[in-house]
Order: structure tokens, then sequence, then C-alpha cells
């Protein structure tokens, strides 16, 4: 094998910085930016820096930028590689100066010959004077738990007590759960099989379709994950088909059902003669549906329409139960997608929330008498949950709140809310954010 001509760890960071730059100045989102290096040799080196740089960014920038006489004349993809860098220095066990070394070298990868000096000095910099920097910078929250001054304030607005907890929550690495399926396995069957196959993990005592893997792996290496056996699902993600309370030969709608975890847990749950319809807006997610359905071995009617404009698919016929898991913030999942803090903005709240209610209303109307609707979401912000719910029951007066277990009873550590239940990021379930909601329609309007 052909000896490298870069110093060690120099390709992973140039990737790194690539990846990086196309979040930060494309507006792409990690996996998809990530996507790019899928078939690298370097791929589980610069998904780690990537993902790690982007998740303490907004603390490690005002560092780097400190050092910098004048930043806006610094390349994109330089700035970039000086954040993976840093990342590295503060957050890696790599010995500094050779994170220095492997910069410099990715500098050159990068084509950025010129910088190379400016990189070495800046870097050398940051790891002499960083305790300084950062007793400055940490000061102030935002920066000190790398969010946005606005998530931060909404957050505090929303969960004055529980606030320093979800922001350290967001920057932990989150667990490998699992949803099996009960129609072909058990926990105590499925925990047999890691067992055997040398893979530790335990399931989880509130909720009997959980298991989560002491360390994250490949799905290739789960046995039974390409018979359908086992998917990747978070804890939180798996209450949906308790509170939908499916009966035999209903039928039910699954909006915005891509990628198709929920689609495939409600098949699996479902009671016989149960038809499930599952609808997204986007083709290629669509196929996404269909792909995972094949490995469950499950079968839905799939279609690619907006499903806040009924006119468009739907026949008529009224659906028994309707699952509207809504696109939102996704700030209650930042653990496992931290570019949101980078991508979201505060304006796009108020924008989802008003494509939700459109949604919801237009499933209302598809909804039979006495059906229920279950709303969920994984944002933890009050204007896309329960906001949103109300504002439903204000304009359709057919629907009302319908019965749902107190949140203690959903998962440890869930919190009561009017209307509807939250789970909060890194609580005592250890799950994403989520909230739900039950509703059921009535003739009366009452």
């Amino acid at each position: 094998m052909a000896r490298s001509p870069w110093a060690p760890g120099a390709s992973g960071l140039a990737g790194a910085a690539q990846a990086l730059d196309a979040v930060i100045s494309g507006g792409r989102s990690a996996d998809v930016a990530l996507g790019a290096f899928d078939a690298s040799a370097d791929r589980a080196a610069v998904r780690a820096i990537t993902l790690g740089t982007i998740r303490w960014y907004l603390r490690l920038a005002p560092a780097v930028e400190s050092l910098l006489a004048r930043a806006s004349e610094v390349s994109p993809p330089v700035g970039a590689l000086l954040a993976v860098a840093a990342h590295q220095v503060e957050y890696s066990r790599n010995a500094p100066e050779a994170t220095v070394h492997a910069a410099v070298d990715a500098a050159r990868i990068l084509k950025s010959e010129r910088a190379t000096g400016f990189v070495n000095a800046v870097l050398r910099r940051f790891v002499r004077e960083r305790a300084q920097l950062f007793a400055r910078i940490d000061q102030g929250e935002p920066a000190r738990t790398a969010h946005p001054r606005w998530l931060v304030e909404r957050l505090h607005s929303a969960w004055p007590n529980e606030c320093a907890a979800m922001l350290a929550a967001n920057n932990a690495h989150p667990p490998m759960t699992l949803r099996l399926d009960l129609s072909r396995t058990s926990a105590s069957q499925y925990l047999d099989q890691l067992s055997a196959a040398g893979i530790e993990a335990s399931a989880a005592q509130w909720l009997d379709s959980v298991i989560t893997l002491n360390q994250p792996l490949s799905v290739s290496a789960l046995p039974g994950f390409s018979q359908g056996l086992v998917s990747v699902q978070d804890a939180g993600a798996q209450l949906a088909p308790r509170l939908l309370d499916m009966r035999p030969e209903m039928r039910v709608l699954d909006a915005c059902a891509a990628p198709g975890g929920k689609t495939g847990h409600l098949l699996e749950r479902a009671p016989p003669g149960v038809t499930v319809t599952a609808v997204d807006i986007d083709a290629a997610r669509v196929a996404r549906i269909d792909e995972n359905l094949k490995r469950l071995g499950r079968t839905a009617t799939l279609v690619v329409a907006d499903v806040s404009k009924p006119e468009s698919f739907w026949d008529g016929r009224p659906f028994d139960r309707i699952l509207v898991d809504a696109a939102c913030s996704s700030t209650g999942v930042i653990r496992r997608h931290p570019d949101i803090k980078l991508l979201r903005r505060p304006g796009d709240v108020t924008q989802l929330a008003a494509g939700q209610l459109a949604i919801l209303k237009a499933a209302a109307g598809m909804l039979a008498p006495g059906g229920r609707l279950v709303y969920c979401t994984c944002s933890v912000l009050p204007e896309e949950n329960e906001a949103v719910v109300e504002r439903l029951l204000a304009a359709v007066p057919v629907m009302r709140l319908a019965r749902m277990p107190p949140a203690a009873d959903l998962a440890p550590g869930g919190k009561d809310r009017t209307p509807g239940v939250q789970l909060l990021p890194g609580a005592d379930a250890g799950t994403d954010g989520f909230y739900y909601a039950c509703l059921e329609k009535t003739t009366t309007g009452a």
C-alpha cells in the first residue's frame, strides 16, 4: 500500500471541513453534506468530526474568530478547516500538536496552499490561549451551550425549570434505540440474540418494543435487521400506535409519513383487517417508505400528495384513525441532528406552525365521526404543539380533545400539557423530545 503524503488525520479534517462548509455556507443538512463521503475511506472520521464540530460550532466559532484580524477575509473552506481543527484540539483525545500539523496538510488537500502558514499560526495560538478564550466566551449561556440565542430564550420561556438540562441533553451523544416487531419476537428473545452476537443491550422497562444498545453499531450487524425483525427508532417515537388505538378493519391514514418508521410500526401493531394509507408530498421520500416497508414485509397504500389538499388524493371515504406526524422545527431531536442549531431560524417556527394547522384542518375533514386523530411533532416549542392544537379546536368545532394516558404513564419524566403530553430530550425516559395530542371528531360540534 502506498504511503500517504499527508500527516495522519489530514484527509479526515479536509473532508470534515468540506462537509461543514456545505452546512454553514451552503445551507445543506448535515445528512446531505455527509452523503458525499459515503464511499470515502475516511467516512467514519469525517462524520464524527463534522457532527462534533456542528454540535459545538456556536462555542468554537467565537473562539477562533477572536484570533482573526479580519474574519470576513478568511475563505469559507479555510474558516471551516479552522473550526474542525479547533474541535479536535478541544474535544478529541488527539495531541493538539498533531492536529495542527494535520490541519496544515488538510489546507493543501483543500487546494489552499497559500493559507498553510495562516492555518498553522492561528491554530497554534488557539492551542496556547484556548483556556482564556473559553473563560470569556462561556460567560454567555448561548455560546457556552453552543445554542442560538433565540432558541435559548424560547426554551427558558417555555421550560424555565428544565431548560439547563435540555441544553445539556442536546449536546449529548444520542443512544441507538431499536424497535422490535413484537408480532415476531419479544424483548427477552431479541436480547438473547444480541448476546449471542456479542452485542450488549438493555430493554426499556416502560415500553415493551424498546431495546437500547450500549454502543452504536452498523445496522448490518443487527440480528434480523434485513428480515425486518428490528428497526432503528427512538423510544419516544414509538408511542403513536398505543395512542392511535386501532381496532380491527379500520382505515388508517398516516399523514406526512416519510421516511416510514411510524408507518411500519403501525402495520406491525395493527389488528386484523386494518388498512394503512401513507401520504407524503415528496416522491423520493415516498420511495423510502416503500423501501422500509419491503424490508419489514409490510404493505400499505403509498401516495405522493400534499396532505393539506385532500382533493388531490382522497376518495371521500372517511378514515377511522389518522396520524399527523407534522414537519416541525425538530427542536426535540437536536442531539441527533445538531445542524438544526445552525440551520433553523426563529421565523421558521411561525411558518411551520401555520403548515401544521393547515394539515390538521385537512385531516379533520377526512376523519370519520367518532374517529381519532393523533397529532405529534418532534418539537419542544409550545407554538408548534399545544398552541396549534388549541387553534385547531377553535377553528373546527366538530373536533375535541380525546382521552389519553397521563404523561407519567406514557413515559417516565413526561410532562402533562394543556392540551397533550410533552417528552423532553434526555429526561428520565432517555428519549428525544416529542409532543403528542389525541383528538376525536364529534357529530354535534359540542
